[in-house]
């Protein structure tokens, strides 16, 4: 992408770590295509580094193409031409490489995970080297993987050989909503809603997006087609994670169908619910779902009301779109799914993907400042309420209730007196607690409202 946006806070992480006085050893990972490769380039700009991508071929393809990386990065014609059997004698010359010079080295190891996956002993071979060479140089050590299993499992688990000697870590997630319009400046903040609804804040999704003005041709270019570059993209994002890939499929196609308890998925799927936990649990630490529960629940891990959500737009969108017709894609019917999406697309799908938007907004809105408010969530009861917004000073005593309205019609009063009835059946803090509401709508209000909410210094409302 030929502009840099946004990761202020990683950059800072790693210019913090650039400048230690001790040598530093940093972990970047995260899902394929998220950026972090980007990430690095853009720190490592105009200062000394090596840069090395490792590959899945075995451990002496990979020493080999490393040694001459560090050989064309110091000019060192004998590295080069030298025979090579062992890591140590590469990390010697780069050891010795930062002992003759003031300047830091930066040494970056990408797609780290595929050394481990080679030789499962080389996290061991890089503890001893880090331990013995590395750790008193001036040198900033980044490993990076995309594989987030393997990368956990040897680097980061406590099992690991070099547990405890990373000096920070970072996690890179998915770009928020608030950066599209750097992506997209000259597109209005609609178009940003259903670019993100698809993309989901992948930036390598986000470019391909940019090629198409219109979302329905996009979808239709970039991933409907069996030979567009996301028309597999899941496959090739969960099958190096986890075996069994069909099973994972079909949970997410089950979740992504509306089935978000624990019991429904298990009644739809015809299995037992205790079969669900491993797969929801590595689904989880993939970031792809997430376990929801109501923002006003005082025990989140032992409550009974937790749903299953699919945290990633994009993988809804494939799930719940392409997942279920790919026999008729790959029929050649792909302008009957076509228009079917663009029938389904904006109450199925970006309606529910805007009201994570409001949620995200409502940190930053000016009109709420004078608010005291510290977690932010959605609300449900057992009378089948549901409230999309519900905000909240758990060590005060204001509340926000909100509704999410991504429709073509302006909002009236009804929202704002159904939004007060369901206010009824939020326990926290019934008798003593200071309620506003607010409504979020992408097609403004009436009249009525409007002046209804000049009125009422507790109505606010957002489009």
């Amino acid at each position: 992408m030929s502009k840099f946006i946004n990761r202020k806070k990683e950059l800072e992480t790693l210019r913090k770590e650039y400048n230690r006085k001790e040598a530093s050893f940093v972990v970047i990972y995260g899902r394929r295509r998220v950026g972090k490769t980007s990430l690095i380039k853009e720190f490592c700009k105009d200062k000394r580094k090596i840069m090395f991508l490792a590959t899945e071929e075995s451990e002496n393809e990979n020493r080999t193409a490393f040694k001459e990386t560090v050989a064309e990065a110091l000019d060192d014609s004998l590295l080069r031409e030298a025979q090579i059997n062992r890591w140590e004698t590469i990390f010697e010359r780069i050891a010795k490489e930062c002992e003759s010079s003031k300047n830091r080295m930066i040494l970056v190891m990408d797609e780290f995970q595929y050394l481990g996956k080679a030789n499962p002993a080389f996290p061991s071979i890089l503890m001893k080297i880090w331990d013995e060479k590395l750790k008193e140089q001036n040198i900033m050590l980044i490993l990076c993987g995309s594989l987030i299993h393997m990368m956990t499992s040897q680097v980061l688990n406590y099992d690991s050989p070099l547990y405890g000697r990373r000096t920070a870590q970072i996690k890179l997630q998915q770009i928020g909503f608030e950066h599209y319009k750097e992506f997209m400046p000259e597109e209005s903040e609609d178009s940003q809603i259903l670019h993100y609804a698809v993309t989901g804040g992948v930036p390598k999704y986000i470019e391909l997006f940019q090629q198409t003005e219109d979302i329905y041709e996009g979808i239709k270019d970039n991933i409907l087609s069996d030979t567009s570059f996301l028309y597999e993209e899941p496959t090739f994002l969960l099958q190096k994670e986890v075996t069994e890939i069909g099973s994972y499929f079909t949970l997410l196609k089950t979740i992504a169908a509306g089935n978000h308890k624990l019991g429904k998925m298990a009644a739809v799927m015809e299995v037992k619910q205790t079969n669900l936990s491993k797969y929801l649990k590595t689904l989880m630490e993939l970031d792809l779902v997430e376990r929801e529960v109501p923002i006003t629940e005082e025990n989140p891990e032992k409550s009974k009301k937790g749903l299953y959500i699919i945290k990633d737009n994009f993988i809804k969108f494939w799930f719940q779109f392409v997942y279920p017709n790919k026999g008729l894609l790959e029929a050649g019917r792909e302008e009957f799914v076509y228009e079917k999406i663009k029938k389904n697309f904006i109450d199925n799908h970006v309606s529910y993907v805007y009201e994570n938007i409001c949620r995200e907004k409502l940190w930053s809105e000016q009109k709420l400042s004078h608010i005291s408010f510290n977690r932010v969530g959605r609300f449900w009861g057992n009378q089948d309420v549901e409230i999309d917004i519900v905000a909240y000073d758990s060590f005060g005593n204001d509340m926000i209730l909100g509704e999410c309205k991504y429709s073509v019609n302006p909002k009236g009063v009804d929202v704002l007196y159904s939004l007060e009835q369901k206010s009824i059946y939020v326990d926290w803090k019934k008798d003593n607690r200071k309620e506003y509401y607010c409504i979020f709508s992408r097609s403004g209000f009436t009249k009525e409202l409007l002046e209804l909410a000049q009125k009422r210094e507790n109505v606010i409302l957002l489009s």
